[in-house]
């Protein structure tokens, strides 16, 4: 499913600039829960921005779906909205629009029709209940389900976590968890998850290291 090979991206110019991947090389087979772990500033983040299409490598190539994504801005935003979902860690909801509008915004950006689909994934994930309410109206755990149900809307063939417990506490990040571990074995979806947390990624299929901008234990 996806490809990173030999990945280089720096930040800053001159004595300021900063290496932050240093020819990373990773592989994600299609249905694999993959979790990505290091300490702060190895590049978990920017790794996930890469990969998510969010920006490009300095260097190195990535491949996503069987395909080679280019260098142009217009191709990666194409892929990013058809092929990626994102989950945060500070869910980024819209706090005037209810849990189904939230979640409607991933169709809509992408010209996609409002379809029925909205309200089987907040059904399937345990918040129909809350389908009419606003952020504000809903507890963090609720919040973070919507965040789910609106990265998956569109069925991305790739869906990208980056540290989606830390704002949440142990029974709410144990739910979510455990409403990953479901996505990906009942629905077959490939993820891809950044965490500081071992006890999160102990829910992962496989668990990778990273250290100074590589992987360094598969």
């Amino acid at each position: 499913m996806l490809i990173a090979a030999g990945l280089h991206k720096s930040f800053g110019k001159g004595r300021s600039k900063v290496h932050v991947l240093r020819g990373l090389d990773l592989r994600v087979k299609r249905g694999e829960f993959l979790a990505v772990m290091g300490p702060s500033g190895c590049g978990k983040s920017t790794l996930l921005h890469v990969i998510g299409l969010m920006t490009s490598p300095d260097a190195g190539e990535v491949h996503l779906d069987g395909r080679r994504v280019g260098s142009s801005e217009s191709e990666r935003a194409r892929l990013r909205r058809s092929h990626v979902g994102f989950v945060f860690q500070r869910f980024n909801l819209i706090s005037v629009l209810s849990a189904r509008d939230n979640a409607a915004i991933s169709l809509r950006v992408r010209g996609l029709q409002r379809n029925g689909r909205i309200d089987e994934l907040l059904t399937s994930m345990g918040v129909a209940h809350v389908a009419d309410r606003k952020p504000g109206d809903m507890s963090i755990g609720e919040q973070q389900r919507v965040a789910v149900v609106r990265a998956l809307a569109h069925e991305p063939a790739l869906l990208l976590a980056d540290e989606p417990t830390g704002n949440l506490d142990s029974d709410n990040s144990r739910s979510l968890l455990e409403l990953l571990r479901d996505i990906n074995t009942r629905r077959g979806q490939t993820l891809v998850m950044i965490t500081h947390s071992a006890d999160a990624a102990a829910c992962a299929d496989r668990v990778v290291q990273m250290k100074d901008g590589l992987i360094v234990d598969r």
